[in-house]
């Protein structure tokens, strides 16, 4: 991994820390929230450039817990400006050991863009946004969801479910999760059964009381649907916040987009910036 940094020494820590673990840092370290990555083609001026406006982007929304500043006006005419927001940076090549083809150049290898950003300019920024940091540590949200794929299975997605793509799902929530810092964990299997709740009963249930059976702060209840008609993965939230309860949806959309979709929607929400937006392709 090559590194760039005004310090270095520091920041070759952090990066080597967290570029073995295979997820990263928890998120109760208010210093992670400062880090994003991006993935970019090669490592040359104009792909880093790219790579620095993802990851402020990723950065902005990630400390402050709002989306919607992933598609701020004030926010995409910065993003020229990304690296001097910059503190260091490092990269990753996701194809390491694998020889060049003869028509790929190592300009065009695809790499993970690693970047550490400056927590006060960051800060002030978000305050000229109107927006202000969301610090950790951050709730614990149980996700209770019951799932109807395309081959007409319904079932509650657990910790254990054992189906062709409860793996992947996992995999796709956890990548959400970490993305926006925000703890999202799924119930045993047993702990369901427990409390009496299968994918009948679920959908129906209070949000009171139900997030101690994946040991977690508050409750999504969920479902995702298949569907012909939408093209794609049908997604409904349910939220319960102070006395509030928030509901969103997504339609038409895979199942990665739905689980950034749910994660986003309670940050939004728990991170005090309101009613987060349906998402319908």
């Amino acid at each position: 991994m090559r590194l760039h940094s005004k310090s270095a020494c520091m920041l070759a820590a952090l990066l080597v820390a967290a570029l073995l673990s295979c997820r990263p840092a928890a998120a109760d370290d208010n210093d992670t929230l400062y880090r994003a990555t991006a993935v970019v083609s090669g490592q040359g001026e104009e792909r880093q450039a790219l790579g620095f406006a993802l990851c402020l982007k990723d950065v902005l929304v990630k400390v402050s817990g709002d989306p919607r500043l992933a598609d701020n006006d004030r926010v995409n005419r910065l993003t020229g400006l990304a690296g001097t927001f910059v503190t260091g940076f490092g990269y990753r090549d996701r194809l390491s050991g694998r020889p060049l083809h003869d028509e790929q150049g190592s300009y065009d290898r695809p790499h993970d863009l690693t970047c550490d950003f400056d927590r006060q300019k960051i800060d002030a920024l978000l305050g000229s946004l109107g927006s202000k940091p969301w610090p950790a540590p951050r709730p614990r949200v149980a996700l209770m969801l019951v799932v109807s794929d395309m081959k007409g299975r319904v079932f509650t997605l657990t910790t254990d479910s054992v189906g062709s793509q409860d793996e992947d799902m996992r995999g796709s929530l956890a990548a959400a999760s970490d993305r926006l810092a925000l703890p999202f964990i799924l119930p045993g299997q047993a702990a369901l059964s427990a409390a009496g709740l299968d994918a009948g009963t679920l959908p129906k249930t209070e949000l009171a009381g139900i997030a101690s059976i994946a040991d977690g702060d508050m409750a999504v209840v969920g479902t995702l649907t298949w569907s012909d008609k939408a093209l794609g993965w049908v997604a409904d939230w349910r939220l319960a916040a102070g006395t509030k309860t928030y509901g969103w949806h997504a339609r038409g959309v895979g199942y990665d987009d739905a689980f950034r979709n749910v994660v986003a929607g309670a940050a939004q929400i728990l991170s005090g910036n309101g009613q987060p937006a349906d998402l319908v392709k």
